[in-house]
This record gives structure tokens, C-alpha cells and sequence, in this order.
């Protein structure tokens, strides 16, 4: 059941409201409250702390980017789809790279997998600027329309393929990838700056959140995080 503006803060863990106001925000935003409770109960509660993460979690109108018909789903934690044999991931894992990308706000970060738009928005609220590249143009399209307008100016979108690099931007600081490919493409390698980190799910049958971070010599280290399922990375 959608939740109206009426619904009762009271109800809420008190450490949920921390970075927010909800009595200022519900006229303007009706969700926010499922937000709170959304970012309290499935994010951190599975010990996601980094302060800007959740904040942006709480800000961003998760809603939004949710087909109509799901929208009534669209705080539940589990993923959803999005048409194009796509999908939105559940918040937690969501916040989990965000937070993993342990973004400053001075950070320009490529995220290959636009999809939805809403960890592009995540990354836009943290992050300098943000390059996104999703291989769908209905997806990306129908993404953009979103980003726009919601006021973000620091996104900038192409469509086409994760694999190709994008040597006008690059080096990034930072780089997302959204959907897994088999193996990191050293495409993507090579577009990380020195004591950068790109973050992503690698693996078909198996697959692993990892981290890669750019040492000073060039080589990565590699850390797993957690199995996880995306779908796969289009050529």
C-alpha cells in the first residue's frame, strides 16, 4: 500500500531521524518516511555507517525511479525490474558500494550501468561529477528525463557500451559498475587513477562484490566482498 503524507513518525526508531527533519520535509515529500524507515530498518541495521551515504539514501526519491505499477514496491528491500531485462538493486546493496566508493565530494566517478538512474543520483549527491554510460537508450533515455528533473548538474550521460572506454574524461577517481561482466575489462583497469578504486560484481554463475584499488605502481589489489547477483554486463 502506497503511504500518504498522514503516516505517523511516532512509529519510527528515534536514530532514524538523524540528518533529517521529517516534520520539515513530509508537506513537500510524501515518501519520506518510507525513506527513514527504509535507510534505518534494511541499511543500517546491516551496519552501513558512513553519514553522506545515508543521507543521500533518505534524500533521494527512490520512487521516482521505480516503474509505476511497482511503485507501491519501491522501499522493499529486494530488487525490482525496470524493464529491459534490467533492474534496480535493493537498497542495501546500494548503499554497500556507495559506501565502499568512500566518497569525499571532490571525486569525478564513472558509473557503467545507468539503468534506473538512482545510484547515479546517489553518486551526484556525493560525488563532483559523475559519468554514466548505460548500453539501453530507452533506459538511459527514460533515466536522464528523471536526473533532470530532479535538478541534477553535475551527470554526464552516454550511451553505448561499459566495455568502451571514454578517453576524453578519464582517469577516474572512482568507477561503479552496475551490472557484472565476467572479468573486469582492463578497459575499465585502465581508466582508474592511481590510488583510485572501482568497485563491482564480477562473475556469471558465481558472483562476488569486489573492490580493485589502484596501487602506485599501477598493479590492483583486489578485495571480495560478498556473493552477490546482478545481472550481466552487455558487450
Amino acid at each position: 500500500m502506497e503511504t500518504s503524507r498522514e503516516q505517523d513518525s511516532a512509529d519510527l526508531p528515534l536514530n532514524a531521524f538523524q540528518g533529517v527533519n521529517p516534520k520539515d520535509s513530509i508537506p513537500k515529500d510524501p515518501h519520506i518516511i518510507d525513506r527513514i524507515r527504509m535507510v534505518d530498518t534494511q541499511i543500517k541495521a546491516r551496519g552501513i555507517q558512513d553519514s553522506r551515504t545515508l543521507q543521500a539514501m533518505v534524500k533521494v526519491p527512490r520512487e521516482r525511479f521505480v516503474p509505476p505499477n511497482l511503485q507501491s514496491l519501491a522501499f522493499e528491500d529486494r530488487p525490482l525490474s525496470i524493464g529491459s531485462g534490467q533492474t534496480i538493486s535493493q537498497p542495501y546493496i546500494v548503499a554497500l558500494m556507495t559506501e565502499l566508493l568512500q566518497l569525499t565530494g571532490k571525486e569525478r566517478v564513472l558509473e557503467v550501468g545507468t539503468g534506473s538512474g538512482y545510484q547515479c543520483a546517489i553518486l551526484a549527491e556525493l560525488a563532483a561529477e559523475v559519468f554514466t554510460v548505460e548500453i539501453v537508450p530507452d533506459l538511459a533515455a527514460r533515466a536522464q528525463k528523471i536526473l533532470k528533473s530532479l535538478g541534477y548538474t553535475n551527470i554526464h550521460f552516454r550511451v553505448g557500451s561499459g566495455f568502451e572506454p571514454w578517453p576524453k574524461e578519464a582517469p577516474f577517481d572512482r568507477i561503479i559498475l552496475t551490472a557484472a561482466p565476467r572479468e573486469l575489462p582492463q578497459s575499465l583497469l585502465e581508466q582508474c587513477r592511481i590510488g583510485g578504486r572501482i568497485v563491482a560484481p564480477v562473475g556469471r554463475e558465481t558472483q562476488w562484490l569486489m573492490t580493485y584499488d589502484r596501487q602506485k605502481n599501477g598493479h590492483f589489489l583486489v578485495t571480495k566482498i560478498l556473493p552477490v547477483r546482478f545481472v550481466p554486463m552487455l558487450p
